[in-house]
């Protein structure tokens, strides 16, 4: 399993919007992110950086792999 980097959360809401992810809304330090015809929502932290665990959970509801996410990136 490759490492999933460490990032901020405007990194992070950058390469979900390129899989079709939207910013619903946000809630205190949350950003809740949607995407039509899918019934999952991702709530990103807003804090300085998204911890490596709660990234990978996110890519896991998002239902992409990690390599799909970090190619976003690029």
């Amino acid at each position: 399993m490759p490492p999933v980097p460490l990032l901020k959360p405007q990194e992070v809401i950058k390469a979900f919007e390129k899989y079709g992810w939207e910013v619903a809304r946000q809630r205190g330090s949350h950003l809740i992110l949607t995407k039509a015809g899918h019934i999952a929502t991702l709530s990103v932290p807003k804090h300085r950086e998204v911890a490596r665990g709660t990234l990978r959970s996110l890519i896991e509801r998002a239902g992409l792999s990690v390599e799909e996410f970090t190619d976003a990136l690029k």
